[in-house]
């Protein structure tokens, strides 16, 4: 599972409710929520 740093959390947490979403300029990103607080996570992934 991907994971991704919570901002009102401040530490690691792992993606619930992962989806793949792309950039505008193509880049891979998977977008979600934090499983504590509910905030919204994002994650930029490499590009292949």
């Amino acid at each position: 599972m991907a994971e991704a740093y919570c901002l009102r959390c401040r530490t690691k947490r792992e993606i619930s409710n992962p989806q793949q979403t792309t950039l505008k300029n193509g880049r891979p990103a998977i977008q979600g929520t934090c499983p504590v607080c509910k905030t919204k996570l994002f994650r930029i992934e490499k590009a292949s």
